[in-house]
């Protein structure tokens, strides 16, 4: 059994703490700035003492928690990866509760095998937005290779939430008016659980208690498997070591920062590595337009009938923050069922964002640092890749550059969601839209060739109108500041 339970989870909090940088002193080995080639190829016993005790610092940094609850609004809906929930009854909580832990969640880790050209043996600090990366992929893989019906079979109680009825703050009213929880056992209160127990057994309920969820074996075995490929291991097709090595392609080493736009090409190269995946297709959109052209062509190819494809959209909402005539497109966008997550979050700290209620985002957060988990032995613990504690956090505070993930199994379904998102992109106020669909193709380019800093730093500033921009664009022209 792992040793590190979610359901005692929490997350750092304070100023300066959600911060990825390392500080000045650890810099230029932890990946915000040139890394020496001699210490990349031949590490010494100075330079793995030095990651020794920069790893060690992270891990107390992501590793030390202040609790803090999470408080959801009775009255209004909540959206999760295209569902709606309204917590008037504990039906809803604890439908709410098995999609939301189902979900495949993806932290730092420590002491897993040396990354390649590095000294590095976790991802503490830097990783973060491989993590919402990885996440974004495996939500993907779950509709690809699942029933979209699907639970954890595992009972996990939601930790640290609670459920109340708010109203609009004013200078003499508080911001909201609280009622007793729900008296069920879906949820224990911290005082009653087991403070000295390392694991989930101390608070989890019972069989009579939590309400079964299909625990079909071969749909476990395969759920397994999906999490084995984000494995912390070198084999693992879609495990940081592998995005790591594929991120050299675009100048990115172990350690560095990588950006929401050059995640998404990461993903979309390591589909299309993995045999396994020669029914499915990662497309990433250009210039914020997605190509149907582009779309059916990668879908029909290789003579196997259509692939059901995952399509990423980078894209740039605003300049140095959010523009707030965004956020109801992004609702709305988060209401589809074929919308699989956004990868953003915070300057320097990426989060992986699933759903909204009112004017806050969900989502889940890699910054907690656990240990390694072998998923090479074929028992190994599944708990630590689940979250049962969800965190919200106001529209406002999120970064403009982001990535946004959709799913398509079949050719009526991209044909669906083309249709869908669309119209959910043309509830914006502002006169260009995030992005659009065009019909035909455009230029075809990948990774190779793109620098990190042209793919995901400041926003260029040009026209967004489709009807007056030809294909041949420079590789600069990432995102449009809207």
């Amino acid at each position: 059994m792992n040793s590190v339970s979610p359901n005692g989870v929490q997350y750092v909090v304070g100023a300066g703490a959600h911060d990825d940088r390392p500080s000045a002193q650890s810099r230029h080995h932890n990946g915000h700035g040139p890394v020496p080639d001699a210490i990349r190829e031949e590490p010494d016993e100075v330079d793995r003492l030095k990651a020794k005790f920069i790893s060690a610092w992270n891990n107390v940094k992501y590793g030390w928690t202040v609790k803090s609850k999470t408080t959801f609004n009775k009255t209004s809906p909540l959206f999760l990866l295209g569902q709606s929930y309204l917590f008037n009854s504990e039906d809803e909580v604890e439908r709410f509760r098995q999609v939301f832990v189902s979900c495949v969640w993806l932290t730092y880790r420590r002491e897993f095998p040396q990354l390649e050209g590095s000294s590095l043996t976790t991802d503490c600090g830097w990783g973060c937005m491989l993590r919402s990366g990885q996440m974004l992929l495996a939500q993907g893989l779950l509709l690809h290779l699942l029933p979209t019906d699907w639970r954890w079979s595992d009972c996990h109680p939601l930790s640290d939430v609670d459920f109340e009825v708010l109203k609009p703050r004013s200078p003499s009213r508080p911001a909201g008016m609280s009622l007793p929880s729900f008296s069920s056992s879906w949820t224990t209160p911290v005082s009653q659980r087991d403070p000295g127990s390392g694991s989930a057994e101390g608070h989890r309920r019972t069989p009579e208690q939590c309400p079964a969820a299909r625990a079909d074996p071969q749909e476990e075995a395969l759920h397994r498997k999906l999490v084995s490929w984000f494995g912390d291991h070198p084999s693992a097709p879609f495990g940081v070591h592998q995005l790591v090595e594929l991120g050299k392609e675009s100048g990115k080493r172990a350690g560095d920062w990588y950006g929401p736009s050059v995640v998404a090409h990461m993903l979309r190269k390591a589909v299309a590595r993995t045999p396994e995946f020669h029914s499915l297709a990662v497309y990433v959109a250009q210039d914020c337009t997605v190509y149907k052209g582009d779309v059916v062509g990668l879908c029909e190819s290789g003579g196997t009938g259509w692939k059901s494809v995952i399509i990423l959209v980078p894209v740039r909402l605003g300049g140095d923050s959010l523009n707030p005539s965004y956020i109801e497109c992004v609702k709305n966008i988060l209401k589809l069922n074929c919308c699989i997550g956004i990868i953003g979050g915070k300057p320097k700290h990426s989060l992986f964002f699933i759903g909204f209620q009112d004017d806050q985002l969900l989502y889940l957060d890699p910054h907690y640092c656990q240990p390694v988990v072998d998923v090479t032995q074929g028992n190994f613990s599944l708990e630590s890749f689940h979250c049962n504690s969800p965190r919200k956090m106001n529209f406002s505070r999120m970064d403009p550059s982001c990535t946004i993930g959709f799913y398509a199994q079949t050719k009526k379904d991209f044909e669906t969601l083309c249709s869908a998102v669309s119209d959910a992109l043309s509830s914006s106020k502002e006169k260009y839209p995030i992005f659009t669909f065009v019909e035909g193709m455009g230029q075809s380019y990948g990774l190779e060739g793109q620098s990190a800093d042209s793919m995901d730093g400041p926003a260029n500033i040009f026209s967004c109108n489709r009807t007056s921009r030809n294909n041949k664009r420079g590789s600069t022209d990432e995102f449009v500041l809207l």
